[in-house]
């Protein structure tokens, strides 16, 4: 009996020590994810202190220069001089960088809209490799190996194109202008143990594309950076740091993965993967680079714009773009105001409208005038690539989209194309 209660008392002795351990391993679980959570934190708010430091000083610098070149070309034309050009497109040149630099983080964040097609990545590196000779230089030997064979892939094929010739310039910085670059395409497969140990990685049969060049290599710490926004092993003013993060969210967005594999001194290749399409869809070309004599098309007076927009601004600055390029417009400032008028006047032959609006925004209104109208050409507009028009990135099928900002030409080349109209100035 007395070796009976010993062994309950040792039991009961034991269960209060397992309860005790049990809790303090809780405890200190507890402790560890709320370290990890803090820790992930602080990560998370050093990466935005950086993409954030960054934009300001890249904006800024770009404002700079433009308010700059507005107050100077104001004096001069106070004081009557007409040497204004270079002041105009120094202030231009800013306006391009700062519009490039709101799409590189769009890409990034995975938000730019992309217009996919069926491609063939083959035909595509191709089109290209000329293009990316003459922009590498003669000292960078360009070589493309495709494999036969290449399954077609279902990407945006501007959006590939900007891709590859962003690591081809990237390769030519990591080897002084001097040595080589390849282009490689291929099927592969990434399997399940691959797709496990990688963060939104899916096994299946992917389409491979590969930069690699013959430079100096990187070590893992800066691998590790590689992709992050605004991070550059380049001296000032030689990159922005958002070209590999701008791919990075180009692949994502693409349901892609890419990674880098490099050593030092023998050089790195960045890896592209692709998911392989099997639906039907016709090829996309290569891209043609647009000719100097295409460069700007002259509207007609005939034809008659309805512009609708809600910032009186940009509604203003539109309608004078128009007005130069040699249409005639009508404007609204709400759709409404814009059905009132297409009711009113049936020789509308295209609506630009903005997406973005109170009360109803551009689709509805395209939607309604469609219904008046049914043969009225349409193009959307908008700086928010979140909307009516675009669903997980991707443009709904047949829309016409011009995202803002956008230069004179861009909007002659694409109102001219929607209507079908080739008119050069």
């Amino acid at each position: 009996l007395k070796d009976r209660q010993r062994q309950v008392a040792e039991l009961q002795t034991a269960n209060v020590a397992l309860r005790i351990a049990l809790k303090q391993a809780a405890e200190e679980s507890e402790r560890r994810e709320r370290a990890e959570g803090q820790l992930r934190q602080s990560q998370k708010m050093q990466a935005v202190g950086q993409l954030t430091g960054g934009l300001a000083h890249d904006f800024n610098n770009m404002l700079a220069v433009i308010v700059g070149c507005l107050n100077l070309l104001k004096r001069k034309m106070a004081r009557g001089e007409i040497d204004k050009d270079s002041l105009i497109d120094k202030a231009m040149e800013c306006v391009d960088r700062a519009a490039a630099l709101t799409h590189r983080l769009l890409a990034f964040s995975r938000q730019q809209p992309l217009a996919p097609q069926t491609v063939d990545a083959n035909k595509l590196v191709g089109g290209m490799a000329e293009m990316i000779r003459r922009t590498l230089g003669e000292s960078i030997n360009v070589e493309t190996v495709l494999a036969s064979g290449v399954w077609r892939i279902h990407v945006d094929p501007n959006q590939l194109e900007s891709a590859i010739l962003n690591l081809a310039v990237n390769a030519r910085d990591a080897m002084n202008d001097e040595g080589k670059v390849t282009i490689e395409t291929s099927n592969a497969y990434i399997d399940d143990n691959y797709a496990r140990e990688h963060a939104e990685v899916k096994e299946g049969q992917y389409v491979l594309v590969a930069v690699s060049d013959s430079g100096t290599g990187m070590p893992p710490e800066i691998i590790a950076k590689a992709f992050e926004p605004f991070f550059t092993t380049k001296g000032p003013g030689k990159g922005t740091g958002l070209g590999l993060s701008q791919v990075f969210g180009f692949v994502k967005q693409s349901g892609g993965h890419i990674k880098i594999y490099s050593e030092i001194g023998q050089g790195t290749t960045v890896k592209i993967y692709l998911p392989r399409f099997v639906g039907e869809g016709e090829v996309a070309g290569p891209r043609r680079e647009p000719s100097a004599a295409g460069m700007a098309f002259r509207g007609s007076p005939q034809t008659l714009i309805l512009v609708v927009e809600d910032e009186d601004r940009m509604r203003s600055v539109a309608v004078a773009m128009f007005q130069d390029l040699g249409y005639s417009v009508l404007a609204a400032a709400s759709a409404v105001e814009a059905l009132a008028l297409i009711n009113a006047n049936p020789e509308i032959d295209l609506l630009f409208t903005d997406i973005v609006m109170p009360d109803m925004n551009g689709r509805a209104l395209a939607e309604e005038a469609l219904r008046r109208r049914p043969d009225l050409k349409i193009v959307f507009t908008t700086g928010f690539s979140r909307n009516a028009v675009i669903h997980n990135g991707v443009l709904d099928r047949g829309v016409n989209f011009l995202p803002k900002p956008f230069s004179i030409e861009q909007l002659a080349q694409k109102v001219s194309a929607v209507l079908g109209v080739m008119e050069t100035t």
